[in-house]
Parts: C-alpha cells; sequence; structure tokens
C-alpha cells in the first residue's frame, strides 16, 4: 500500500517538476568560491588562519565569480581550529553598506565543516563575514557559498530526510505550498539558552582582560569610584563573595565602604576586619546599634571620598569589568550624573540567571518599576545635594534615593550600559525577595513616588498594577472641565466594522467632551451611508468625505485640520472599546508637556496582544513587542503591564495635542501613505524633543486593516517596500538603536529573546572610548 501511494505521489511530482519551461531550473546550481580579504581587526597567524586583534575582526568575501551570490543558497566552510567559541554573522550590503539590519547568523562555536542555507537578497552587492566578537585565533578553509534553487532545496531535502510527508503534502496542497513548508522546515533553530549566551559573549577570555587593562591605562580620566554596601548578618560565604567581586575589579581606583548595622553572627566583623587588612582601600565602620538599611547607607556613605558612589548590597557580586565600565562610560559622557547597567541574577550554587536587558532611561517605565538599581552609580555631589538616604524608606530606599536624583539633574545625564555588570543574589533567605517584606517595600515605594510627584508639582496618583502587584500605576488629574477630543475615524464601507467602532466611541466611554470625525474614504455602499444618515442627529459625530486615493496619512492630515478640539485621536475604524476609562487615561498623559503621543494597548479578537507598543528595527524596520502573548500575560519583566515610554505607538489608537502635531507636521503623506507613517511621526515627535507613551491601562480590539483586506497584491507589496525603504534613508542605522530596548535583545523576531549575536560595542576594542 505504501509502496503504491509513494510511487503515485512520485510521479505527481516528477510531473509538477518536469512541467513548464522553468523546470530547468531545479538543477541549476551556481558554486561560488569565496576567498576572505581580511577588512579590520585582523591579522595573519604565524601557526596558519588568522588571529583577531579587536572586538570586530571582519572580513570582505570575494566570489571566483566576480559578483556577489543571491538568493537561496548554501554557505559551506570549514573551522580547521579555533582557540575560542566562534560566533559568525553575515553582513549583506545592497548598496547603503554593511549595517546591523542584515545580519545573518551563522552556526556558532562549531568546528569541524559547516553547512548553512540562507537567502540572500536579489540586490546583494558585497558580502562580510565576522567570524566573532572577541579576540581568537582560528583557521578557516574552504569557503563556499553555492546558488540553489528552491526545488533543488526540496529535492534535497526529500532524499535526506522524510520523502513521503513531503510527498502527501505535494498530493494535497500543490507545489508551491509544499516549497514553502519544506523551507520552513530547513531553516536554522534560534538558540535562547541564557548559559549558552553568556559563553559565547559574556565570559571574558584572557586577551579581554589584557585589552582592559591596557584601556585603563590610556583612560585620560579615572575618578574614585566608592562603592556603599550595608552589612547585617550576612551569610559568611556569600558576603566573602561579595567582599571578592570588588577586589577583582579591573578598574582599580576604588574604595569599598562597608558599614556594619550591628551585625549578631560573629564571622562578620572577623571577615571584614580580615579583608580591611588585605586592602587598604577597604574601609569599614561599624555601627553601635541596628538602625536598618538606610541609617546604614548614610553610614557607610559618611565614608566615602570618590567622585561617584557605586550601590552594592551585601551578598551580590560585580561583574570583574562593572568599575571599568562605569568609568569608561564617564569618560564618554564626563557630564552624566546617574549611570546604570543590565543585570541578572545569582542562586546560592552561583548559577547566573533571569538577565534583565534594560530600556535607555525610561521616565516612565521607572514610575511603575525600580529599573536603574542594579548597578547604579550616582554622582556623590547629587546624593549629598539631596541628603542621601531617607530612614522611613526601608525596603524602596534606593528607589526614593533615585527618584530624587532624577529630579536633581536632567534625562541627557542619565546614562545606560546595555551590558550585564551586576549579580543579583537570590536565595530563600534573602530579604530582597522575602514575601513577608513585600508590603513594607511596596508602600515605602507608593509613598516616594507620591513625594516624587509633589515635589515636581503634578497632579497624579500612585496605585497598584493590578497585574504586577510589586509595581505601581500613575493616574495623571485631567483639568476641569477636560477639553475636547477630536477622534478622526477614516472609513471606507465595512459599516459592520464602523459601526462597531463608532457605537463605542459613543456609548462606552466615558470621557466628557468628544467629537467623532467619520473621514469617508470612496465609499460605495448604500448601507454606508445609509448607516451615515442615522449619524445625523448625533451632535457629537461629523462625517466628511475625502475622494482622493487611498493615502492614510494625508487622509488624517485632512480631518486634523478640521478638527475642533485641541486634543485629537487617530482611531481605526477596526477598533472597539473594551472598557470606558480608555480615553481618559490616554488623554491624561497626552496633556503632559513632555509627551507627544500616546499609544493603547490592543488585542486581537482572540484576547492575544496586537500592539504593545513599536520597537524599531525589528524586521528590518519596526516591530509590536509582546504581539501574541495573552492579555494578563507580564511580558519581558512586567513591560507589558507598565505604562513607559517607547520609540513609537501604533496610529490605530493614537492620541495627542493637536498642536503637537501641528509642531512636526503631521503624518507624512508624500512618502508614507500606508505603512509605517505612524513610526516616522514618533520618531519625529521624539527628535523635536518629546516621549511617546505606551499605558497598558487604554485596553481595545484591534482588527487590524480589516477594513483594507492584506497587503499582497503585487502593487501593495511594491509600496510596501518602496516605504520601507524611505524608512531606512530617513532614519538609517537608528533604525537598529532603538533607545527603549536593548542591544542584547533579537531583532530577528518580536518576542525579546536574546541576540545571538548582541549589538553592542566593548569599549576595550572601541577607539574613540578614551
Amino acid at each position: 500500500m505504501t509502496s503504491t501511494l509513494g510511487a503515485t505521489l512520485g510521479a505527481a511530482l516528477t510531473r509538477v517538476l518536469g512541467a513548464g519551461k522553468g523546470a530547468g531550473r531545479f538543477y541549476r546550481y551556481r558554486l561560488h568560491r569565496m576567498t576572505l580579504e581580511p577588512l579590520h581587526d585582523l591579522k595573519a597567524d604565524p601557526a596558519g588562519g588568522y588571529e583577531s586583534i579587536g572586538g570586530d575582526p571582519a572580513f570582505l568575501l570575494r566570489s571566483d565569480r566576480g559578483r556577489a551570490p543571491r538568493d537561496w543558497c548554501v554557505i559551506s566552510y570549514t573551522v580547521r581550529r579555533a582557540s575560542a567559541p566562534v560566533t559568525p554573522v553575515l553582513y549583506v550590503d545592497e548598496g547603503d553598506g554593511f549595517t546591523d539590519r542584515s545580519v545573518i547568523r551563522l552556526p556558532v562555536d562549531t568546528t569541524g565543516t559547516i553547512r548553512q542555507l540562507v537567502c540572500l537578497p536579489q540586490g546583494t552587492r558585497a558580502l562580510r563575514f565576522d567570524p566573532a566578537t572577541r579576540p581568537l585565533s582560528f583557521d578557516i578553509a574552504d569557503f563556499t557559498i553555492c546558488e540553489i534553487g528552491k526545488g533543488n532545496l526540496v529535492l534535497d531535502h526529500m532524499r535526506r530526510h522524510r520523502p513521503l510527508p513531503v510527498l502527501m503534502h505535494l498530493w494535497r496542497h500543490g507545489w508551491t505550498a509544499t516549497k514553502q513548508r519544506v523551507l520552513q522546515e530547513m531553516q536554522p533553530g534560534k538558540t535562547a539558552d541564557y548559559e549558552t549566551w553568556i559563553r559565547l559573549y559574556d565570559a571574558l577570555v584572557p586577551e579581554e582582560l589584557a585589552a582592559i587593562r591596557a584601556d585603563v591605562a590610556r583612560l585620560a580620566w579615572r575618578p574614585l569610584i566608592s562603592v556603599v554596601m550595608p552589612v547585617h548578618d550576612t551569610p559568611e560565604s556569600f558576603l566573602r563573595e561579595a567582599l571578592e567581586s570588588v577586589l577583582e575589579q579591573l578598574y582599580p581606583d576604588w574604595e569599598l565602604c562597608i558599614a556594619d548595622d550591628a551585625s549578631t553572627a560573629p564571622h562578620v566583623p572577623a571577615l571584614l576586619a580580615e579583608y580591611q587588612a588585605r586592602d587598604h582601600r577597604i574601609k569599614v565602620v561599624r555601627r553601635a546599634r541596628n538602625g536598618h538599611i538606610s541609617a546604614a547607607s548614610n553610614s557607610a556613605l559618611e565614608l566615602a571620598t570618590g567622585e561617584f558612589v557605586a550601590l552594592m548590597d551585601h551578598d551580590d557580586r560585580l561583574t570583574p569589568h562593572a568599575l571599568y565600565m562605569i568609568v569608561a562610560e564617564l569618560n564618554r559622557h564626563p557630564d552624566a550624573d546617574i549611570l546604570y547597567s543590565d543585570e541578572d541574577k545569582i542562586d546560592a550554587r552561583g548559577r547566573r540567571h533571569d538577565p534583565y536587558f534594560k530600556s535607555d532611561f525610561n521616565l516612565d517605565l521607572l514610575h511603575g518599576q525600580n529599573m536603574i538599581n542594579h548597578l547604579g552609580v550616582f554622582r556623590r555631589s547629587v546624593v549629598e545635594r539631596i541628603g542621601g538616604f531617607r530612614e522611613g524608606f526601608e525596603g524602596s530606599q534606593d528607589y526614593d534615593l533615585t527618584l530624587r536624583a532624577v529630579e536633581a539633574t536632567v534625562p541627557e545625564r542619565i546614562r545606560h550600559i546595555p551590558a550585564v555588570l551586576y549579580h543579583w543574589r537570590v536565595f530563600p533567605e534573602s530579604t530582597a525577595f522575602s514575601m513577608v517584606d513585600l508590603p513594607r517595600a511596596t508602600a515605602a515605594a507608593h509613598r516616594a513616588l507620591t513625594e516624587h510627584f509633589q515635589r515636581r508639582g503634578v497632579q497624579a496618583s500612585v496605585e497598584v498594577s493590578p497585574s504586577t502587584h510589586r509595581f505601581t500605576r500613575i493616574r495623571y488629574a485631567l483639568p476641569d472641565p477636560p477639553p475636547r477630543v477630536s477622534l478622526i475615524v477614516p472609513t471606507r464601507d465595512k459599516v459592520g466594522l464602523l459601526k462597531g467602532c463608532v457605537d463605542g466611541l459613543l456609548q462606552r466611554t466615558d470621557y466628557p467632551d468628544l467629537e467623532v470625525i467619520i473621514v469617508d474614504n470612496n465609499s460605495e455602499e448604500a448601507k454606508t451611508f445609509a448607516y451615515f444618515d442615522t449619524l445625523k442627529d448625533e451632535p457629537r459625530v461629523r462625517i466628511l468625505r475625502c475622494e482622493a486615493p487611498f493615502n492614510y496619512s494625508a487622509i488624517n492630515n485632512f480631518a486634523v485640520a478640521r478638527a475642533t478640539g485641541p486634543v485629537i485621536g487617530l482611531i481605526n475604524n477596526d477598533i472597539e472599546v473594551i472598557g470606558p476609562d480608555w480615553l481618559t487615561e490616554m488623554v491624561g498623559h497626552a496633556l503632559r508637556p513632555e509627551v507627544g503621543a500616546v499609544g493603547a494597548k490592543l488585542y486581537y479578537a482572540d484576547g492575544t496582544i496586537q500592539h504593545a507598543g513599536v520597537i524599531t528595527g525589528i524586521g528590518g524596520v519596526a516591530g509590536h513587542g509582546h504581539k501574541g502573548l495573552p492579555r494578563d500575560a507580564h511580558g519581558y519583566f512586567s513591560r507589558a503591564q507598565l505604562t513607559q515610554n517607547l520609540s513609537s505607538v501604533t496610529a490605530a489608537c493614537m492620541v495627542m495635542r493637536k498642536a503637537v502635531f501641528d509642531e512636526v507636521g503631521g503624518l507624512d503623506d508624500k512618502n508614507l501613505a500606508v505603512a509605517f507613517n505612524d513610526v516616522d511621526f514618533c520618531l519625529r515627535l521624539r527628535e523635536a524633543g518629546y516621549l511617546v507613551v505606551w499605558t497598558p491601562f487604554a485596553e481595545l480590539y484591534h482588527l487590524e486593516s480589516a477594513s483594507r483586506g492584506p497587503d499582497t497584491a503585487p502593487d501593495k507589496v511594491q509600496r510596501f517596500n518602496a516605504e520601507a525603504a524611505y524608512m531606512s534613508r530617513r532614519w538609517g542605522d537608528r533604525m537598529a538603536r532603538d533607545p527603549y530596548y536593548n542591544p542584547n535583545l533579537t531583532l530577528d523576531s518580536e518576542d525579546l529573546e536574546l541576540a545571538f549575536p548582541p549589538r553592542v560595542t566593548k569599549p576595550w576594542f572601541d577607539k574613540e572610548s578614551t
């Protein structure tokens, strides 16, 4: 039975592959023998092969055919030897140079022969091969790239693996669908293991340690860093590890200021005395009575003489290059008042896990969670000016300090270092994770935030975030009376969608003063005009006719010019209201003078996330972070449930002041008629100095372009590609450097997974760092 079916399906396959004038292409291969031409950070190794001499070793790949390969290809090469893990990537130049938008990952940490399927763009002009992001010696030989048709790939896959399932799929679904399925199966899987990531990209090899020491000697400015550590009854092994991690710092200009808060465990004073005797840079004061963490931290601060203060808990660990990274950043930005890094956690056995790769300074996210610590470093004069730690804020004393320090500086003087420099200890007895102390810490955080807004003269209330009880939600008060909001709804027929949208705006929204401007763009159906007739007596609705060809940007610009409200909202006709307070929430943010635009949390009809903010660089231009997660999912470090600043939000539901919209020139109706106009608009807002806010507390359904259908027609694909190309020209490499994302997270997908490799610059190899 099986053999008969296989023969039948095999005959069908032969007919498919043998028919048509293009059948011969299935058997056409073009082999490119590639020469590796050293580009930078490489020198020949006397033992054969090469040695990298910096953090960015790279080759140009030259083909013996005189042109770069393109389309579906198989890359093959042999790694004969390597002194450290090989983490190769391929960069593609399509005419705009080599950028992070064109990275293709190749198999990592592999010796022997590698064979990798890739799809190179049709416009490929040149290729660059980067074997690693760290110093190593290696020998790579027999580098070839074979252009191979899709048909050949499918046939080869069938011969090597599972011919019968492929033939069955062909019989049922045809050649095109079968070809696509097989190609997807042949794509390489994504490595997502943090331990592997550490080994490949975050373990300092001897050559890097030497490079860091050399760079320390070249630093133009070497400020003294005071590491402040309150101590109380710390387990001996953890305290020893914490102290050793400071002694192991590659940057030598530090002092460790310790306040023993009247520990009762006898090993604590003995251990501190031992380390104080070992190194004159260690200072210790013993408090006569236990005053808890704020008082102890202030006692440690009194010992500090450094220009900057680094906060460290008594059972945590610094990475060996932590203080060096701080000072390298200070040499690039000497006016910085606050610096902070990424962090991970470490368990009782020393295993690293749960890395938090953070946003650059993010005021609204800071109001939801303490994103600054750890590692947090503050200019000492700022800490002294604001009065140090305040007693009564125990459990959130560092949060209170951070909020007051942020008030004392400006965002431009707050620097984020996208590297794990701090290991936060987690073990059952750790007070930082004790649920007993959580209510007290939460109450202290709320009081710190309340006083923060009072000092700034901002009318706002602080509440527990309903989905993440450890974090907070801020409600901004509206003026009395609230300003009128003009909600602009472009439409073309699809009256069922439009009615659901308008009913929600008018009947299920509790905002007291709004107008709905329906912009009719060439509707033709009688039932659409019949619905318009039912709205004639509704004083809050106006219907404008726009007869030009569909241009989302132009339609909205046309309507904004005719809006009567000082606040406007761009609303897709496939938006449906969920809760009544969505607009009150968005307007509260939009009226803040520092805010340019506000976006909402949008769901597909099944309740999964469609929009939780836009990350630039994902997929080449931009993507939606957390897309597809369940409605109540916390997301990456609760960011799917916390208000925050982002580079962009979708115009499917966007609220802003009309004056700000006009100030930056509205949506770009010349270059971005349909796609990416909201991304470009938000980037221009940020360029003008405004914040873009996304709030999860304005929730709506978004059926996503149901009124226009999918963009699969050839003319729509051509238009989409042209608009994507414009975004690349307009914004360049800034698209791949979203300040509210992190270069250690992937641009290949919207799931905020680890990047393999990360897009970070190592200052010890950065010629401009000194």
